[in-house]
């Protein structure tokens, strides 16, 4: 239970808010450590101390700092949601999820609870529940912002698009900000594939809070993702003109400015450093300038800076490798070994089908009933196709389980295989640890369509897995995979350097941070897909 807080430790607590407002929030952590290393601390300073902690990206600290009181028989609700933001936080999400179920157990009149749990449960793609959680927290009197937009993205998740873009209105209804405009205009380009139409509710808010940058970087992204860069940097450019900007949009400029004026790109970047010294995504932005300008021993210095800070992004990774590959450092070619680190291997028949191609028959009518959607998805690779909301590993259906129990045999032959290269890879591996799939999904392209060159910033192990593919791809390179185009602008610009050819009922597997795309085939046949991401368990 919560306790009633002596005078001088409600005086601490004041001033840690006082402070925290004022976003000395350095200083509101160095005045609660103490107390909370004295006997008994209360309740409600351990609940703070841990939510700045989280707040300023340690929370690790903040479990160190809450898990043992929060475990306690008679911890209250502040408590046990502060164990469940710090787990989240970490990346524990199961154990979050946890917590925050035992948090409504304690109050189960609570809508704030219900909110909690259903935001949880919505970023681990488990919408069903989400959808339920939410449903609970409004009837209990949860009316904010943030619920209705948990709501919004359960259903659409679900494929209840109609309802799903009610719920992004209410939500924006109730103030929510520019990741609900960005989203809901995401919903509408992928139902209708009209750009107009999609950005209208943007552009209507727009136009009442003319100087709010969270907006004006949601309209750029919806354009630099449908391929208008001028008139997404437009938008930055017209921003930072105006008395009062928010001068963090520098780093943005720099990264569209890189594709047509390297340039440009590089003084956006360099004034995006000079502002804002400690903020990563400056010197981020900055380094794809120098890569843009053909400066890769300027690049390379930065991104190692970064790599020490963020040692297993693939996109830093990615950052390295190109600054080697352009000034032909050999470390390039050892970390881009392709005949080794990318290999395709048949599927195994999983349990209950006489074949792979009877699986294969039931797993393409599955996958196709859930492409309901016109347009692909705003800030992904695709064009020209559809990408399921849902994440696979979340859903009822026995064929696609018997997916995830196909792929485990070629799998762990390619981890096996690869795993001796763990410093290459970034992350150890070894057979008895296993290993966990972050997300899974599948994409329908029609004819035309391809996948621009990316990469998967947060994955170890990559992989497509090509359940129908069309004619055209017998007509090398027509669908075919490519790797090694990088997708950001570099001088000079650097092409592919490895293809695959696609194969029905064969999983493609390769490092995350290799740069990979298709080409565009020809014809009236559409190619289907599904993709994940590995990590180590």
């Amino acid at each position: 239970m919560t306790e009633t807080l002596s005078f001088g430790h409600g005086f601490i607590l004041e001033k840690a808010d006082q402070m925290a407002a004022r976003g000395r929030l350095g200083e509101a952590i160095s005045m609660l450590r103490p107390v909370i290393q004295s006997p008994s601390p209360p309740s409600q300073l351990i609940v703070r101390l841990s939510q700045l902690l989280t707040a300023t990206g340690r929370p690790d600290e903040a479990l160190a700092v809450v898990a043992e009181p929060a475990a306690a028989p008679d911890a209250d609700i502040h408590l046990v949601t502060a164990l469940g933001e710090a787990l989240q936080a970490t990346g524990r999400l199961e154990l979050a999820i946890s917590a925050f179920e035992r948090a409504t157990a304690l109050r189960p009149d609570s809508g704030g609870a219900e909110q909690n749990l259903a935001m949880a449960l919505c970023g681990g793609h488990w919408f069903v529940e989400a959808e339920a959680a939410t449903g609970r927290a409004i009837a209990k009197g949860a009316g904010s912002p943030e619920v209705w937009l948990t709501r919004a993205r359960a259903l659409q998740g679900l494929g209840l698009v109609d309802e799903s873009e009610q719920a992004f209105q209410q939500a924006l209804v109730r103030g929510a900000g520019a990741d609900a405009h960005a989203e809901l205009a995401q919903l509408i380009w992928t139902r209708t594939e009209d750009a107009g139409l999609a950005l209208s509710a943007i552009d209507a808010a727009i136009t009442g809070r003319p100087g709010d940058s969270a907006l004006l970087r949601a309209k750029a992204n919806v354009l630099v993702s449908l391929g208008d860069r001028p008139s997404a940097y437009a938008i930055h450019a017209g921003a930072l003109a105006r008395a009062g900007a928010d001068q963090s949009l520098h780093a943005d400029a720099a990264v569209v400015a890189a594709w047509f004026d390297p340039a440009l790109a590089l003084s956006h970047g360099a004034r995006a450093v000079t502002l804002f010294p400690q903020r990563p995504e400056a010197h981020l932005a900055l380094c794809q300038a120098h890569l843009a300008a053909g400066q890769p021993e300027q690049a390379l210095t930065i991104a190692e800076s970064l790599k020490r800070l963020w040692p297993h992004d693939q996109f830093v990774t990615a950052l390295i490798a190109l600054a080697w590959r352009l000034m032909d450092d050999p470390r390039y070619g050892a970390l881009h070994d392709y005949g080794r680190l990318v290999r395709a291997q048949p599927l195994a028949t999983p349990p209950g089908w006489p074949s792979l191609e009877a699986y294969l028959s039931d797993l393409r009518a599955s996958l196709r009933s859930l492409h309901t959607l016109r347009g692909h998805p705003i800030g992904q690779s695709l064009r020209g196709g559809v990408q399921t909301p849902q994440c696979l590993t979340r859903l009822a259906d026995p064929v696609i389980k018997a997916f995830f129990a196909a792929i485990d045999p070629p799998l762990r032959t390619y981890l096996e295989a690869v795993s001796e290269n763990g410093e290459a890879l970034g992350r150890p591996w070894t057979p008895n640890r296993g290993y966990r799939l972050e997300r899974a999904w599948s994409v329908l392209l029609r004819p035309r369509g391809f996948h621009v060159d990316h990469l998967h910033p947060m994955g170890w192990i990559s992989s497509a897995c090509h359940i129908e593919t069309p004619s055209a791809v017998e007509s090398e390179p027509q669908g075919w995979l490519k790797f090694g185009e990088p997708g950001i602008p570099t001088t000079p610009r650097l092409t592919a350097e490895h293809r695959i050819k696609p194969r029905p009922g064969h999983l493609i597997l390769f490092p995350s941070f290799m740069w990979h795309g298709t080409v565009p085939f020809s014809g009236t046949e559409s190619r289907l897909s599904a993709a994940m991401d590995i990590v180590p368990a």
